[in-house]
């Protein structure tokens, strides 16, 4: 595990400056003017509502011919106020002072016979700290793991590889076999990207992606960094990738994917073919990963 987190310490700096922002606020107009002493910090709530609610808006009239099944108001609806409370526990709390709460998890030897082991590839604009809830699972459950943490944050994903294979031979190394990949968002590209070096693909028991933005994602084209414009639908390199990794890279793969996805879409751009493609309706891109059903899988495919 990475000993420090570029990205963890900019979320900090920018919550840390929120809050005291809004707790200032708060102290000068109260009591005074206590409405107006709650509505600054109920402001930054909201902004955070809204831009969330856009992406929902534009999620229901991009998607209307992709051939997913289409969301309902109410599962468009609770899917948004889901994600803004979801939001703001990831990028408030999770991923800027959670990130290293819970480290990766080695056997000091090989078991008899051995344990199978996870590694598991956080999304755009995150750090290990995302999978907060599988870490504690997978430590309870004595199961072998790494999360890395793919930096530069806003890089290129040409430069993730080395990365996620450095995560894999460490854990191959502990637990004597192939790992399970489990990946969200970027993270799934990411993973094609590595399997596309030599000898990769058979060093992969599966892969899991989780709302991955496999054929790029509509949002994409207001991106500015670099992987950003990666994920951006129909882009060069993810049509390059694509050609040159179908049908799974010839590593089995499990993709996850929802009618109510707000970063993917059109959503069935999650979808590989020839992969086990399963959907979940109505659950944004973050909750996706926190399903139990989506948590279940993955614990199976350790033990196959």
């Amino acid at each position: 595990m990475r000993h420090g987190s570029s990205l963890a310490r900019f979320q900090r700096t920018l919550v840390l400056f929120l809050a005291g922002a809004a707790l200032g606020w708060f102290a000068w107009h109260w009591p005074a003017a206590p409405l107006l002493a709650i509505g600054g910090p109920a402001v930054i709530w909201v902004g955070l509502a809204l831009v969330l609610g856009a992406e929902f808006l534009a999620l229901g009239v991009v998607g209307r011919a992709d051939p997913a099944p289409r969301p309902t108001a109410r599962q468009l609806i609770r899917a948004w106020l889901a994600s803004t409370w979801l939001n703001a526990l990831v990028f408030g709390w999770w991923q800027p002072f959670r990130w290293n709460a819970i480290p990766d998890q080695l056997p000091a030897s090989l078991r008899r016979p051995p344990r199978r082991g996870m590694v598991l590839v956080h999304g755009f604009v995150c750090n290990r700290g995302f999978w907060t809830p599988w870490l504690r699972l997978l430590r309870q459950r004595g199961v072998p793991f790494i999360a890395v943490n793919l930096e530069p944050a806003f890089g290129s994903i040409d430069d993730y590889p080395t990365i996620i294979e450095d995560a894999v031979q460490r854990i191959t190394r502990a637990t004597g076999t192939a790992p399970l990949l489990v990946c969200h968002s970027m993270g799934g590209v990411a993973v094609r990207a590595w399997l596309r070096t030599a000898g990769a693909a058979p060093r992969v028991h599966h892969v899991v992606t989780i709302g991955s933005p496999h054929r790029g994602t509509w949002i994409g084209r207001f991106s500015r960094v670099a992987n950003g414009r990666q994920l951006s639908l129909g882009n060069a390199w993810i049509e390059e990738l694509g050609r040159a990794m179908p049908a799974g890279a010839g590593a089995p793969f499990t993709c996850w994917y929802s009618n109510c996805d707000n970063m993917v879409f059109p959503v069935s751009g999650a979808t590989l073919p020839g992969a086990d493609n399963r959907l979940v309706p109505g659950v944004g891109h973050l909750a996706l990963a926190y399903r139990t059903e989506v948590i279940a899988r993955a614990l199976a495919l350790l033990e196959e």
